[in-house]
């Protein structure tokens, strides 16, 4: 903070609370006031900011913040343009109050709320409009900074979705470290081994799901979640695959639906991707598509009005969150699934950020043998 230089103001746990003389209640008039209508807060969690008094009185203005790490809340700090050295010193002449209370006074703070810590800013107020200067950059900030989780999402939508990517990535994926977690979440069935990519809750079953050109062989397979644990998004499942062998992938080309062939992605008409609106995605074999297709029918003419997962999924969710909390968020973020009839498993696992276009891709072994199938969600270096 340019004025001031940065003084470090007192926790507001170390300071003792100013001391008011007592008021005597005044006489009320007969009519009963009116009930203060709850404000809806501009930004929720906003946590709390240091604020002189001054500003929260109004015998001056903002003009200096900045974001001190290690500070109480959120981390603010707000001083106003007729504050002095010796004003601010004095931890009695401030005050914790939420963000969104800074907010009403001046309503230009909601621009920079989501700017890193160490941010140092200016107000400015002139003609041109109300603005705030980064005291280290001479940049003036016009225009609402975005939360970083949006910056990281924009980023993400225009990684995905790429004809192939570098095996080294695929594999750094699935690689514990102290970011990410590798998480057996279940056995999928493949009783035809034509593999389906699908939304179970939105497009599983239906002529919306994606059926892949490539077989696999029959069988049952273990699918992999790799799990990222991110300061700006949470826990959230990166990428999800299906292991078909032990051999060693040297390559990756992303899954053509049926009919299609590699050399046909990017043509007009062809879609290599997969669609999800519920915020969840699955593997599944085609005849087992076919066996929820019909179980849900049924089950729907037994339960008109009811619907496919509060009324049926999402308890059985919150039973595989409870049995595996640490990898999960809560209310469950993958379940292993048999169809009551066949018995045939389904393993659904949440997509990422949540809905959107997505896309499959096969690891590739040195004699161009699938050994893999990943469902690709998101790219952990923007998270």
């Amino acid at each position: 903070m340019g004025l001031f230089g940065k003084k470090k103001t007192e926790k507001p746990e170390d300071k003792q609370p100013e001391k008011q003389p007592e008021k005597q209640p005044e006489k009320q008039p007969d009519k009963q006031p009116e009930k203060q209508k709850e404000r809806k807060p501009y930004i929720r969690g906003a946590g709390g900011t240091i604020v002189t008094k001054s500003i929260l009185n109004g015998t001056s203005k903002l003009k200096w913040l900045f974001r001190q790490e290690g500070g109480p809340g959120n981390g603010w700090i707000a001083f106003g343009d007729k504050d002095s050295q010796e004003y601010v010193n004095d931890a009695k002449n401030m005050q914790v109050v939420d963000f969104n209370t800074l907010i009403d006074i001046e309503p230009a703070a909601a621009m920079v709320f989501y700017m890193p810590m160490g941010s140092d800013l200016e107000f400015r107020c002139d003609r041109s409009g109300k603005y705030f200067v980064d005291t280290r950059t001479g940049k003036e900030i016009r225009e609402p900074v975005k939360h970083p989780a949006q910056i990281a999402f924009e980023k993400n939508l225009k990684f995905l979705n790429k004809k192939s990517y570098p095996a080294e990535f695929f594999q750094s994926l699935f690689t514990k470290s102290d970011k990410i977690d590798v998480f057996m979440a279940g056995k999928a069935d493949f009783p035809t081994g034509e593999a389906v990519l699908a939304d179970p809750l939105a497009y599983l079953g239906s002529k919306y799901e994606t059926v892949l050109d490539r077989k696999i062989p029959a069988g049952s397979y273990p699918v992999e979640l790799s799990i990222c644990r991110s300061q700006i998004a949470g826990l959230r499942v990166l990428a999800a695959r299906i292991l078909l062998g032990d051999k060693q992938a040297v390559c990756y080309e992303i899954a053509m639906p049926k009919g299609k062939k590699s050399e046909d992605s990017g043509k007009p008409g062809v879609l290599t991707f997969f669609g999800v609106d519920t915020g969840l995605a699955c593997f599944a074999d085609a005849q087992v598509s076919e066996e929820y297709r019909a179980f849900f029918e049924n089950w729907q003419k037994e339960n008109p009005g009811k619907n496919k997962y509060t009324d049926y999924f999402e308890a059985l969710f919150q039973k595989s969150y409870e049995e595996y909390p640490k990898v999960q968020n809560p209310g469950g973020s993958f379940l292993e699934w048999k169809l009551p009839e066949s018995g045939h498993s389904i393993v659904m696992f949440a997509s990422g950020m949540g809905d959107g276009i997505y896309s499959g891709y096969w690891g590739l072994d040195a004699e161009g043998e699938a050994v893999s199938l990943t469902a690709l969600f998101m790219n952990p270096e923007y998270f």
